[in-house]
């Protein structure tokens, strides 16, 4: 089915978040399976408002901005809402669709309650390792058929094939593709033996200097962004288990993703790797590491029964 079509053939059933600071909405419905007329399938869809590009601020007064009502003037103060025209080189909205949707994306997307746990190695070896396992590897097949070249192909930004320490950048879903200030990019690892942070050892500290040198450089060619213009950092829990960096610019705030007790930063990982012995367990083997949990995600449960 096409993105257009089943867009005009969504139904919807409920808000699963409202997200003010994102300007976003994501919602939950369904949609009828265009193989069996009588079954609808779950459907996820988040809308939020692209940002203003800087290219239009010589015209977006005089040119786009097509009605106002004002809202309050007092002094030499005025409030109004306003609307702009349309325009095929600057869209209102992104939308990014889930379909079908699993219950466990449906959990994911959901408004959450946030509680810090604690992880020990004990309780990452009884707990979360086998959680971990458990995962089909149909979950992931999305990010293998970008590594393959199957999907995205066009997008990649750099491809190292090396084994063990090969990896590809590409713009993340996420970003609009366009609005520098807020650019998103994404570093794969091509090795499926490093699911997170807790597999990190001090071997694959090639791989990371790598990611952080080649982010650098593309983002330095390709944008105009000095050295120290990147926040690089790691997620734990991560949204899928296959080992990725997620490269942004520094200037973005606001991210959900790039607070404490989720985001590690690549700096402080490499640091932390050059630092361990070259024999034994890794540092990320023996931490216990502290993290944000939302009460949706599957871990929650086992994890607030087993924490210390």
């Amino acid at each position: 089915m096409q993105d257009l079509e089943l867009l005009r053939h969504f139904q919807f059933e409920r808000i699963l978040n409202e997200d003010p600071l994102a300007h976003s909405l994501t919602l939950l419905g369904s949609v009828t399976d265009s193989d069996d007329l009588n079954n609808s399938l779950p459907a996820i869809i988040r809308i939020e408002k692209t940002a203003l590009p800087i290219s239009v601020a010589p015209t977006v007064i005089a040119e786009r901005l097509q009605e106002v009502k004002p809202i309050e003037s007092t002094d030499i103060y005025t409030w109004m809402l306003g609307w702009l025209k349309a325009s095929p080189e600057h869209p209102d909205v992104k939308i990014n669709i889930i379909y079908p949707a699993t219950e466990v994306h449906i959990r994911k997307y959901t408004t959450q309650t946030i509680t810090m746990v604690q992880e020990t190695p004990g309780i990452y070896a009884s707990v979360v390792k086998p959680y971990i396992d458990a995962f089909p590897p149909s979950r992931i097949q999305w990010v293998l058929d970008i590594l393959s070249g199957k999907s995205e192909a066009e997008k990649v930004l750099y491809r190292s094939l090396t084994p063990e320490n090969g990896f590809i950048i590409l713009p993340d879903m996420k970003w609009d593709l366009t609005t520098v200030s807020s650019l998103y990019l994404v570093a794969i690892a091509l090795t499926d033996s490093v699911r997170s942070l807790r597999d990190l050892r001090k071997a694959h500290l090639p791989m990371l200097r790598t990611i952080r040198e080649e982010a650098t450089r593309i983002v330095g060619d390709k944008w105009g962004l000095a050295k120290g213009s990147l926040r690089l950092y790691v997620h734990y829990q991560p949204s899928y288990y296959h080992f990725h960096v997620h490269i942004v610019n520094a200037g973005y705030y606001g991210l959900m993703g790039s607070t404490v007790g989720q985001a590690h930063l690549l700096e402080d990982i490499i640091s932390l790797l050059e630092l361990d012995p070259d024999e034994g367990p890794s540092i990320f083997e023996r931490m216990t590491l502290t993290y944000g949990l939302g009460d949706q995600h599957g871990l929650y449960d086992p994890l607030i029964r087993a924490r210390v």
